[in-house]
């Protein structure tokens, strides 16, 4: 399994200084990432060295917002004061995870400021509602190159991720070993209150950044 993205959700009034505090953080410049329709919501994003990327997200003032999971989630997280919504992993094929939770996945597309339709197909955002500590899944349905990590803007690299949760669970969820779920990244499982993506490592010229 491969981490492709983390996403930080805020309310739309805090969008624009959450973008500029964590590339502030990165050291490098988010790009404007375009509207989600089906799923009323917005995005920049910050791709990293790697093939992974940073997304801050919020919604949009548009009745998708409240009927699509994905809008339902990122209103929630923003809800109770932004932060981490979630992280995402990357499939091939979607097939056998659709198989695995009984349903389809749902298609999404955001058009980018140049006017390329960026597609794919998304699994797991019920699962994240209930139960924060989960990833969704993402098949994407455009050439690598056009992919948001294709193009990164720093040195910068996701070295780790904390969640606080059940490793047991979340191995069962993934079908991945609990004390390796992730290609190339570090899990750390931590206690906290509340479960969920609780931090990020990011691995910068200048050293260590944990948000």
């Amino acid at each position: 399994m491969r981490l492709d993205h983390v996403s930080y959700a805020v309310a739309r009034e805090s969008f624009v200084s959450t973008v500029q505090w964590i590339g502030s953080a990165l050291g490098a410049g988010f790009v404007d990432g375009g509207v989600h329709p089906r799923f009323g919501t917005r995005n920049f994003i910050l791709p990293l060295s790697g093939g992974t990327y940073v997304e801050v997200v919020t919604t949009l003032d548009h009745p998708a917002a409240d009927r699509a999971p994905f809008g339902q989630a990122v209103a929630r997280r923003a809800a109770e004061g932004g932060g981490w919504l979630g992280w995402v992993v990357s499939v091939d094929d979607i097939a056998p995870v659709e198989g695995r939770l009984g349903r389809t996945s749902a298609e999404g597309h955001r058009v980018r400021p140049d006017g390329f339709d960026l597609r794919w197909k998304q699994i797991g955002l019920l699962e994240l509602l209930e139960d924060p500590q989960l990833p969704y899944f993402l098949q994407w349905l455009v050439p690598v190159e056009e992919r948001p990590s294709a193009d990164p803007r720093t040195s910068t690299t996701i070295h780790g991720v904390s969640i606080a949760g059940d490793a047991g669970s979340i191995a069962e969820f993934l079908g991945e070993p609990a004390d390796h779920p992730l290609d190339q990244i570090d899990v750390t499982w931590v206690a906290d209150e509340e479960p969920g993506l609780v931090s990020v490592e990011f691995a910068t010229a200048h050293g260590p950044v944990t948000i």
